[in-house]
């Protein structure tokens, strides 16, 4: 797992990912469930893999906005939540995922309105299982953003870099229809 903040994100440090059967971890869901990723799902499962998000009352972490693909979570999830009927539709289903406590992305969910989980790997079990590639930055261990397109338990596709995480819930919708 990559942890210099100041690198910019390389597609390298995600090409091992296709192929990959996902492991047998079980996240907490902002749902009050457990997720486990060895629970082969129907269609297609989009885990959008972001940071952190702040609540509007939180300064955001040293030098934010300087780290490559740091700033965008709260965007990217909106766009996710605006478009999940359509990607619903296409025969898939989206769960976000961060480093962040349960309880501070069951604000976030609760806040934004999202219509779907978001997964709590604040213990780096998925991270670490599947070497995604993280970043440090005030003493917190963060994921860099990207997406797995999963199917039939397989990591189909990796979304890495997300460098426009406004628009990326557009691009799973275009690439659901390629595929």
């Amino acid at each position: 797992m990559k942890s210099d903040h100041a690198d910019t994100p390389g597609d390298d440090e995600c090409r091992h990912l296709v192929g990959m059967a996902m492991p047998g971890v079980s996240l907490p869901s902002t749902d009050g469930t457990g997720f486990d990723f060895a629970v082969t799902r129907p269609g297609w499962l989009i885990v959008y893999c972001y940071p952190r998000t702040s609540s509007p009352d939180t300064p955001a972490p040293t030098d934010w906005d300087v780290i490559p693909g740091a700033r965008g979570c709260t965007p990217q999830s909106c766009a996710f939540r605006d478009h999940y009927r359509e990607l619903q539709q296409k025969g898939a289903d989206v769960v976000g995922l961060s480093t962040q406590s349960t309880g501070y992305q069951a604000e976030m969910v609760n806040r934004l309105h999202l219509p779907f989980a978001v997964l709590s790997d604040e213990n780096l079990e998925l991270a670490t299982a599947l070497r995604l590639p993280v970043f440090q930055v005030d003493g917190m261990t963060l994921l860099r953003r990207l997406t797995l397109a999963i199917r039939d338990g397989i990591i189909r596709h990796v979304f890495y870099p997300v460098t426009v995480p406004e628009n990326h819930a557009d691009e799973i919708l275009l690439w659901l229809d390629q595929n």
